[in-house]
């Protein structure tokens, strides 16, 4: 009974993660409609909206101003995880190829798989490992068929390295604050739109979104993906299974490719069909017991 009892609340906890996942996939088919908008202004006008729809939230739970009153390294995690992250992955895609830069930033669900042995109580078993090798063989098919690293665009790769073991920290660490409620996202969207604000200030110029559809678009990032995606990562992370859901979220990029063939943005191929192959064995495979 107690371990019935226990599985529960983790299980319930993994599926809230597994909605962050279902989030990011349509990152993509959003992005797409505001190209145009340098990054870093995308990443503080979507943060800003996700940041202060998730702190009415808490106003709305009753949560006063003392959850934002959390010690200097539950902040240093939160800003250096959400704001570093995507810091480095636009300094990844402006120093190479889009395409291999984001093959090597998505070895954070291998690292979150491989990295969950070193939390206590938790074990890491082959199906695991097998698991998210199978999911990162899929997302190698699917994102670089044709990928030609160079070793003129090193920093690029090390930057979506660097991305990518942050975000995998992030996650794992996020675990060691579990007694922090996840609503301390809203404080960490706003605190990442602050700082992605002064960049763009520093290094980007304004440019108009674009009309209805444009500003439709940053307001989806900010309710989905970019804001409630967060939250339910961090419950997920904090008191689910680390190890399932860093296999399953390589599920992101192929429901995000599959979601941009749905609309048209994206042309079917069979390097699809064999990425959705391995994504979904892997996802089995790293979901099963024993």
């Amino acid at each position: 009974m107690t371990t019935g009892t226990a599985r529960g609340p983790s299980g319930r906890a993994s599926l809230l993660g597994t909605g962050a996942i279902a989030l990011w996939a349509v990152l993509a088919v959003l992005t797409a409609q505001v190209t145009a908008l340098p990054p870093f202004q995308i990443t503080a006008i979507t943060f800003g909206i996700g940041g202060v729809l998730l702190a009415l939230a808490n106003v709305v739970r009753g949560e006063g101003l003392a959850l934002y009153l959390q010690p200097a390294p539950v902040w240093l995690l939160g800003l250096g995880g959400l704001f570093g992250y995507h810091a480095l992955y636009f300094l990844a895609l402006t120093s190479a190829p889009p395409a291999e830069a984001s093959l090597v930033c998505y070895l954070w669900p291998l690292l979150i798989v491989l990295g969950s042995a070193l939390l206590p109580g938790e074990r890491l078993r082959p199906n695991h490992v097998l698991g998210a090798l199978l999911g990162l063989g899929g997302v190698a098919f699917l994102l670089g068929p044709k990928a030609q690293f160079s070793l003129d665009a090193m920093a690029g790769y090390l930057a979506a390295l660097a991305a990518a073991v942050t975000w995998a920290v992030y996650s794992l660490a996020s675990r060691r604050f579990a007694g922090v409620p996840s609503g301390i996202v809203a404080g960490y969207s706003i605190g990442t739109a602050i700082l992605a604000t002064v960049c763009h200030l520093a290094f980007e110029t304004w440019v108009p979104p674009g009309g209805t559809l444009g500003w439709a678009a940053l307001a989806g990032l900010g309710l989905g993906p970019v804001g409630a995606a967060f939250l339910l990562w961090d419950i997920g992370m904090k008191r689910g299974d680390p190890r399932l859901l860093g296999a399953l979220a390589y599920g992101a990029p192929l429901l995000s490719t599959v979601i941009l063939v749905l609309v048209g943005k994206a042309e079917p191929t069979l390097g699809l069909g064999v990425a959705c192959l391995a994504i979904t064995g892997g996802a089995i495979l790293a979901s099963r017991r024993g």
